[in-house]
């Protein structure tokens, strides 16, 4: 009898270091998947240049003339016109 020698213990060590990874890597490919980066869950959304204003003005950083200059300058228009 042999023991210790051949294959069957290097597969004895290593089987359950291949489930340890496996595991791991199904842990972080779902948190990933539902972890955003800023802790909302899915895809991350980017504010367009027209609702960053509305935040602006509805924050009171910005007055309504501004606000109002600003969205006609947004929408290509002349910022003097009514």
């Amino acid at each position: 009898m042999m023991y210790g020698y051949g294959p069957g213990g290097l597969w004895m060590t290593l089987v359950p270091v291949l489930w340890l990874a496996l595991g791991a890597g199904l842990v972080w490919a779902l948190l990933r998947l539902v972890r955003r980066p800023d802790g909302e869950g899915g895809r991350q959304h980017r504010e367009t240049p027209q609702e960053i204003l509305d935040r602006r003005f509805a924050a009171g950083q910005i007055d309504a003339e501004e606000h109002r200059r600003a969205r006609a300058q947004l929408a290509g228009r002349d910022a003097g016109a009514p």
